[in-house]
Order: C-alpha cells, then structure tokens, then sequence
C-alpha cells in the first residue's frame, strides 16, 4: 500500500503514473468479439506542432470518454497519430536550411526529403510527449505517422482505384495560390482578416464613344486580365448598356457588358469588373457566361506575357502603382476612396493568397462511382439516414449545406515533402497513373508508349491522407480483427473549423472504401478562447500552454513565450504588461488532474470557452480537498473493523450470529443514496457528451455532500457512536471514497489512481501492491434502490436546522460558542444534539424546552428563528438598545429592496420584454426580501418595551 504524502503534488504522482501505464499496455485494446466495443480517433495533429489549449480540451473529452469505455469493460481503442503536415513541415526544414545558406534546390528532391525525415526522428515528437503530460491514455502501440510504412502504400492504392473510376483527374481550374510556397494551398491554410485598402473607380470607356461606365474594384492590377464588366439585371441605370462593348484601359481590347444577378448593386457604382482567371467569384461568372480566362500573373505573382508589355516582369503590388499611376496620367481614375476589406493570407507564409488558374490533381466528388452513387452523395445518405449524428445536432444543417454546394476536391500540392502523386508522363503529355514506375511502365507499354516516363512532381494534400485513417490505420484492406471491433468508430472529438477539411472527407473516402461510415458520432466542441474571448494566436499575445500550466512557468519565461512571433513587435510592452498583471509571480503548477477537471467543466455542447486561470485554481483546491480528505479517512479507517465482512441475511437478522453486526445512521444511508444519484448522473452526462454535467455534479457530490457534511457527521458518529454504529460509519466512510475515485477516473486519471492504491485495499476492493490499477477497475454502476428517502428528508431538515442557526450566528456575528435553546420538534433535536455541537455549528449545548412559556421566557428579547416545527434561539447577552438600532436600520433597508422589486414587477414594460428567467428571479428576490423583513419585524417587536 502506497503512504500518502502529507499534501498533494501533482508532480510527482504524474511522474510515477504516466509511464507504469504505458508500459503496462493497460492502453491496447481487448479484442474480445464478446464484448461491446468503443474506439476514438485522435485527430491527428501536425508533426511540427506543439499542444495548445484546443489540444488539451479535445483531449480531455477523448481521453475521459475512453478511460470511461475502457472501465466499463468494453474492446477500447483510442488510435493516436500525427500527421505528416505537407506545408508546415517543408517550411520548417527549409527554414533551417535558410540559416545554414542553403535551400532545399540545392540539395536536390531527394536529399531534402531525407533532411525532412532526419528532422521529424529528432523533432517531430514533440506533441506526443505533450500528451504523455496530459495523461492522454491512447494505445501507442497503434501510434501511425501519415507517411509511414503502414499507411503509404494505403494512400496509393485509393489513389490509383480512384483514378481508375474515373474519380480523380487533372485539369485547370482556379485555386487558391501561395506565391511565396509556389504551390496550391487549401482554404484551412488560408486566414481573411480585416485591413485597410482602398477601393478604385475606374473610368471604362463606351467602345463606341458614346459614354462611359465606372468600375469599382479594389485590385486594379488584374485589370489586365478583364474580359467582361458586369451589373445587375434589374439594376435601371444600366439596363440600356448590357450587351454593348466597352474599352478595356491601358489594354487595347474590347470586352462585352454583361448582366449577372451575383452583382451588389450597393457596393461601389453598381458596376464591377469580370477577371475570371483572378477571383473565386469572377470563375463561377466566367463558367457561367463562358467568358475567356486570362491570367496576367505567373507562379511567383508576377505579370507575365498575357498583360501589355510595360507591366510584364512587375510584382503585382508594383504593377498596381503603376496601373493606377496610368490611369490617373490617361484621366480614367475617377477617385480612390479608403476601403476596410477581408484579405486572405496563407497561415503557413503570412503571404497574400492569389486565386490562380493551375493544373491541379482533383477528386470528383459529385460524379458518379462504380456503384451509381457520388462520394458526396453518400457521405449526405450517411448522416440523413442517421448512421452518422453530430452533436449538437444544429451542425448537420452546416454539413449538409457545405455538401449540397460541394466542389471538386483539388488535392495536389507543389511541394516536395509528402505523399507523390502516383502519375508518370509521357513526352507527348500522356498520363500514366499506377501504385509504382513499373507498373507505370507496364501500362505504358500495353498502350503502346516506349519512351521516357517523367513522375509528376507533386505531392497529395495532407487531408488527403488524413482522410483515409479511419479504415487505413486499422490494416485495410485486410480484413482484420481491428476492422470488424473498431469501424464505424464510435465518436469523432473535433472543433467546428474542420468539418469541412476532415470529417467530410473522412465519411466520403471510407464509405467509398469500405462501405461503411467512419464513425457513429461527430461530437464538435467549441473554440477556446481567451479570458476576454479573444481568439487565442500568437501573434496576438495571448496563448496559453497548457504544458505550463501543469508544471507552473516563471513569470520571465511567460513573458518571453508570450512576446514571441507578435504580428505587431511594436505591442510587446502591452502584451508583457498584460502578462505580468495576470501573473505578478509567474504561472503556478496546477498539475495535470486541474487542467483536465477545468476542461472537462468547460465542455457544454458546442459553446465556445473564454478560459479563465481562476477555474485552474479552484480545481487545483479541489484536489488538495480530495486529498485531505482521503487521509481523514484513511486514518480512521485503516486498520480498522471496516464492516466489510459479508454475512448472510440470517445471519445478521435478530438473533443471529452477527445481529447488530453493522448500524448505519440517517446520514449513512443518505450519503449511499446520494452516491447512487450521482452515479447515474455522471452516466448520463457521458451518454450524453456532457463533460461538464459530469464534472459539476462530481465537485458538488465531492466538496458540498462528502466533504463538508458527511465528513463532519461522520466524526460526530466516530466519536459518539457504539462499535456497529463506529463500524457502519467506517464502512461508508471508505467505500463511498472508493467509489468516487472510481467515479472521476476518466476525468481525473493521476490523483484518483495515487489515492486509490491506499483506499482500495481498505475498502476490500483489491489486495495492496497487486492488480488491477484504477485505469481497468469497474466503473460503478448506479443501484438507485439504494436511495432512502427517510434518510434524506432527515438529512435535508438537518441541513435547514443547521443553516438557520449559522444564519442567526452571523446575524448576531458571534464567533464564540454559546448554547441553541429550542423549542418545538424535541425527537428531531436530540437526534441531531452531538452534529449540531460539533465544528458545524460550535455550540457549546443545546437545550431543549418542552414548555412554549418557558422557552420564550429564557429567550426574551433574543432574536428567535423558525424553522419547521421548532423556534430557535442563541443564548447571549445582547445591548438592546444597539440590537433596536441595527434592526431598524436592516428594516428600512429591506423595505428600499421591496420597493425596488415592487417597481420593476409592477412595470408592465419589463414583465414583458425581460427573459422569463429574469423576470423569475426578481419574484424570488421578492418573496425572499418580504420573509427576511417579516423576521425582522418579528425580531423588532419582541425587543419593543411596549408589547
């Protein structure tokens, strides 16, 4: 049996746990066909990446939803894995070739990506040891990498079936374009935000001389690229202009007034330009009115050939100087106004994306496959059929609207690190796709090509791969046991932001696959943010770590964390500031079991979190409560006549051998009825996904029933009782603690397993030093016949009895002991004499009058209060006079409160437009201000000489 340490550390439990864990393989799976089963895949985070505050929340419901699973004895499988981060990786490792004087064209493809792998052995495991700090119990054995040896092969294989469909193709289209990357980015790489620009009008002469249109726009360099100007239908001052020609400035060419309801006939002068091969919105007006796609700008951003020779070789920022230097020089600048506009930025570079008309890799999503049906269409049958649901349900309407206006999927990426697209070229353009060269060459050869083959040098989007996992980490294509246990997994943990990226992707590439749906459940969390619901960013400032908030950080190292990578470098000294008011001695150590416990506290259905420290603190209190109290009982019950001896019914029934064996009180019963309500309280909140259900009720069990009421009784019972009542409240006392540990595992995996080792052996639920740990013990399961509702009416009319008399000690602010004289109720008072004299209450006796006379004659002018059947009272000497004063004064302050109730509630504007809750508690306030000043008065009059 493991001795408790006289107060908790956190520390030191997590450093003895988290490894015995792992090496135990308590994490892997059973795979018992017998059993239900339940599975999880982490989503895998990126391999240069470090935990972050949204880490820790979504893995703290994962990873309190499995422990949960795995304690109720179910095959229980939480697959962790990292992904290969094609972008994130490659800047990396080209950044570090930048410091050496190097780059990665230097090195050749081949020797960079060996560089890249050489990184990732070193580095790439950084996340993973995170959640090792966390206490993440996922079954690392199953640990994958995106581009590892397992999973490689999978990525090729449905690339070439899907080619092979006729489901991947290549072809030009318009995509979102890094210039600094020099590669397609997807639009999760790509963050809008706010500036300041401008907003131009341009003149556009009518071709045939007759007048003009002016076009607003806030690029004017892609200009050049124009081949239509374009306003609404309905739009009367233009009506008389669709179809005619107008001047394209600076250009020479002649391009058509077009009409098009996608027009903002508010924005700007109703007019807009048309550059097809420039804008998202512009391409779908181009494919709809079948204009030309010129593009003006080459791979690096730069004007090319297609645009007049002065701009050709410009920078598109400097070809907009000059652009608009041209214009106003031609008197076709009609004004620049200062315009706020969204500007997209790839996250990767900070560089401004540009749409650009590429070749691509795509998946068709909305054609046809093999069996009739398109992948969008069966991942929309999947949740509309029920055999995949989001929690909350409201985020199937942004599923299905995303789905219903869904595009091809482009999936290559110009980069060197990644999966390579499986696809050789011919000299003359022909397209061979296949799982390797020979194979490629095969194909060539049967369709009559000998020439060289050259490999397409691009790589697969990272999601491409990732959307695979839930079938390709568990041996597709082989049918294994992990295939038949663990897909459909059961629930999918993830943020709203990747629905789109990730979650629908993975419900069309494993139905397509494999025919059945990735997971049962989506559950989707909210964002954290920070305290003053900022969005939490490094360049802003205000990110957390959660790794520091378990090991606590000195105040100069949060500083220096917290002012590094700022978008602005200018607002390091605010944001140090900042920092330093909120953490004047540095980053205390709240220890693992907090974070998680605030986390899970926080996880309501899909609401954000404006995460606050101050909840760390109160649940790092909270286990220092937890602690304390286990050594209270262990003290005084290890070692101890338990009354855990199991005998028979005859046995203990009058007469029998062990008759009177066991004599449990009132509130022995209570807090056993109590606990079978919160068990079946926390059951519902994890069917429920409610992890913040779960926490509540098991800090409200723990800290208000157990500790500061049960607790305090059962000293009461240990010291007065006789050796059934001592052993019963023993038996109680320690079983209802092996029950809660047990009970806020899942959610609190370090602290519960440190003080289960010594509680269970006491308890008689393991033997000390052996097997099992907590993490496989049985979660308790609720036995609500167990509930006395005797036991809780007594227990609740002692709770109100010893609320009235601490009501009447503060009223009185006594701090001394001095004895209660009742009243009334007389078998109830002696029942609760010894809890009522103990830390409780402090009084020093408690008299009790049989005479109403005699009672209020030995009260006298005393304050009295009333609580059900009995009249209570404090014995002491009090100045009357001062006594008159204070109430008068209390009096008058109720009435001013009654009156301020009386004129909201008498308003019939603020009955009917407050929320009813609003409108609810003011009543309360009311009848609550009306019983205190009928007490008061009551209280008055008997200090009153007159009466």
């Amino acid at each position: 049996m493991t001795e408790l340490a006289k107060s908790f550390e956190p520390a030191a439990i997590e450093a003895r746990w988290a490894p015995l864990w792992e090496q135990s393989g308590v994490y892997e799976p059973t795979l018992d066909a017998g059993k239900p089963s339940f599975s999880i895949q982490l989503p895998p985070p990126n391999v240069t990446g470090t935990l972050h505050m949204g880490h820790a929340f979504n893995q703290t419901i994962m990873d309190s939803l499995t422990r949960y699973h795995r304690m109720k004895g179910h095959n229980t499988l939480w697959v962790p894995g990292t992904d290969h981060a094609g972008i994130a990786t490659q800047i990396v490792v080209e950044r570090q070739l930048e410091q050496q004087g190097q780059s990665r064209h230097d090195l050749g493809r081949k020797n960079f990506v060996a560089r890249v792998w050489e990184w990732k052995e070193v580095s790439g495991s950084t996340i993973t040891q995170q959640m090792r700090r966390m206490g993440a119990s996922v079954a690392w054995q199953h640990e994958y990498f995106t581009m590892d040896e397992k999973l490689s092969p999978i990525v090729t294989d449905t690339f070439v079936q899907l080619y092979e469909q006729g489901l991947i193709y290549r072809g030009k289209r318009l995509v979102s374009w890094d210039p600094v990357l020099k590669s397609a980015v997807s639009d999760l790489e790509v963050e809008s935000e706010e500036e300041d620009g401008f907003l131009w009008h341009i003149r556009y002469p009518l071709a045939d001389g007759s007048g003009s249109l002016v076009v607003a726009t806030t690029r004017p360099e892609t200009m050049l690229g124009d081949t239509a100007v374009m306003v609404h239908p309905e739009d009367e001052r233009y009506q008389s202009l669709i179809g005619r020609q107008v001047s394209l400035p600076l250009c020479n060419r002649s391009i058509p007034v077009i009409a098009d309801e996608y027009v903002d006939r508010a924005f700007g002068t109703g007019v807009v330009k048309v550059t097809p091969a420039h804008d998202v919105n512009d391409y779908a007006v181009g494919q709809r009115h079948q204009l030309p796609m010129i593009s003006v700008l080459d791979l690096d951003a730069k004007v090319n050939a297609n645009a007049p020779a002065p701009y050709q070789g410009l920078d598109r920022f400097v070809a907009r100087k000059q652009v608009v230097a041209d214009l106003e020089a031609q008197g076709l600048l009609v004004e620049v106004k200062k315009h706020r506009l969204m500007v997209p930025r790839c996250a990767r570079t900070g560089a401004i994306v540009e749409p650009m008309l590429t070749d691509q890799w795509f998946v068709a999503v909305s054609k046809p496959g093999p069996d009739g049906k398109s992948m969008a269409q069966k991942a929309v049958d999947a949740v509309e059929s029920g055999a995949v649901k989001f929690v909350p349900e409201n985020w199937v309407n942004t599923y299905d609207q995303w789905m219903k206006n869904i595009q091809d999927w482009c999936i290559s990426r110009q980069l060197w690190w990644g999966h390579q697209i499986p696809a050789w070229y011919g000299s003359g353009g022909e397209i061979f796709v296949a799982r390797d060269e020979a194979a490629a060459r095969a194909k060539a050869t049967a369709a009559g090509y000998t020439g060289e083959l050259r490999r397409d040098e691009d790589v697969l989007d990272t999601w491409y791969s990732s959307g695979l996992v839930p079938f390709s980490t568990l041996g597709w294509p082989a049918q294994t046991k992990e295939m038949d246990l663990f897909l459909p997994s059961s629930v999918l943990v993830t943020g709203y932001e990747i629905i789109f990226f990730w979650v629908a992707r993975m419900i069309m590439l494993t139905t397509h696959f494999t025919g059945r749906v990735p997971f049962r459940t989506v559950y989707i969390h909210g964002m954290v943010r920070d305290s003053e619901g900022k969005k939490m960013s490094k360049s802003e400032g205000n990110v957390l770590d959660p790794v520091d908030l378990i090991e606590g950080r000195d105040l100069e190292t949060l500083v220096q964390k917290s002012t590094v990578g700022l978008r602005k470098p200018e607002t390091a000294p605010q944001v140090a500031a900042r920092v330093k008011k909120e953490f004047p001695e540095g980053m205390p150590a709240y220890g693992a079991d907090a974070l998680r416990f605030t986390m899970a506290s926080y996880a309501s259905l899909g609401r954000n979190i404006n995460f606050d420290t101050k909840r760390c603190e109160g649940y790092r209190n909270f286990c220092n409560k937890l602690w304390n109290a286990s050594k209270f009982v262990l003290m005084n019950c290890e070692g101890q006549d338990c009354g855990l001896a199991e005998h028979t019914k005859e046995q203990c029934a009058p007469g029998g051998e062990f008759a009177g064996y066991l004599r449990f009180s009132q509130a022995d019963r209570w807090i056993t009825g109590a606990l079978q309500k919160l068990e079946a309280a926390v059951e519902q909140g994890f069917d429920d996904y409610r992890l913040d259900n779960v926490a509540n009720a098991l800090y409200q069990f723990v800290w208000d029933e157990y500790c500061d009421w049960y607790l305090e009784i059962a000293k009461v019972q240990l010291q007065h009782g006789d050796d059934a009542a001592k052993r019963a409240t023993r038996r109680t006392l320690i079983r209802t603690l092996e029950t809660v540990l047990r009970l806020m595992h899942p959610i609190m995996p370090f602290i519960t397993a440190e003080l289960w080792e010594s509680v269970a052996p006491v308890a008689g639920r393991k033997a000390a030093g052996s097997d099992p740990s907590i993490v496989t013990a049985p979660y308790p399961k609720a036995q609500l016949e167990k509930v006395d509702p005797q036991a809780d009416a007594w227990v609740a009319r002692l709770k109100e009895l010893v609320g009235a008399v601490r009501a009447l000690r503060s009223e009185m602010k006594l701090t001394e002991r001095v004895p209660l004289y009742t009243y009334g109720g007389a078998d109830f008072l002696r029942q609760a004499t010894p809890i009522l004299q103990s830390s409780l209450v402090k009084l020093s006796e408690v008299k009790i009058f049989d005479d109403e006379a005699a009672f209020h004659a030995a009260t006298g002018q005393l304050p009295v209060a009333v609580q059900g059947d009995a009249r209570l009272a404090l014995h002491v000497e009090i100045d009357v006079a001062a006594e008159r004063e204070r109430l008068a004064k209390e009096i008058k302050r109720i009435e001013a409160e009654i009156a301020k109730c009386n004129g909201k509630l008498s308003s019939e504007s603020f009955v009917a437009r407050a929320p009813q809750a609003v409108v609810d508690q003011e009543r309360q306030r009311l009848a609550d201000f009306t019983a205190t000043l009928d007490r008061l008065r009551d209280q008055a009059a008997r200090l009153d000489p007159s009466s």
